[in-house]
C-alpha cells in the first residue's frame, strides 16, 4: 500500500487504482505491522485496498520473502466482481495468535485504521 512500510516491494509495478473488496470479508493487524484479509461470509464488510499489476516472478522474489509468517496470498472477489491475489490471515492463526491480532474491520481499511493519509 502507497505509504505502507512494504510498498517498496510493489511500487515499481503498475499502480492499476484503489480497490475494495467484496462484503465478506474482515481485516486484522498482525502484530500492529501488517494487515490480513479473512473471509468472513456471514460477518464481513466491503474493506479498502489497491491493486497493483505486479509479476507472479516478482511475487516470488520481491514480495513473498518480507512477509511474516502468519500470512500468505490468497485470492479475494473485489466489489466489481473481479478476483484478485492479496494478502490473508493463514488458516489456524486466528485462533492459534488471538493475542497479536486486531480486529480492524470496522475501520473499513488498513489506512484508515493506522490513520495514513490519503496519497495523491
Amino acid at each position: 500500500m502507497r505509504g505502507g512500510r512494504l510498498h517498496h516491494n510493489v511500487s515499481a509495478h503498475p499502480f492499476l487504482g484503489a480497490v475494495r473488496t467484496a462484503p465478506h470479508y474482515r481485516m486484522y493487524s498482525v502484530r500492529d505491522g501488517f494487515p490480513a484479509l479473512l473471509e468472513d461470509p456471514s460477518g464481513g464488510v466491503p474493506l479498502a485496498g489497491e491493486i497493483y499489476d505486479v509479476p507472479l516472478s516478482a511475487i516470488r522474489t520481491d514480495f513473498l520473502p518480507d512477509e511474516p509468517p502468519e500470512l500468505e496470498l490468497t485470492v479475494v472477489e473485489l466489489d466489481d466482481g473481479r478476483d484478485v491475489l492479496a494478502v490473508g490471515l493463514r488458516p489456524g492463526v486466528l485462533e492459534r495468535q488471538a493475542d497479536e491480532l486486531t480486529d480492524i474491520t470496522a475501520h473499513g481499511g488498513w489506512r484508515a485504521y493506522k490513520g495514513l493519509p490519503d496519497p495523491a
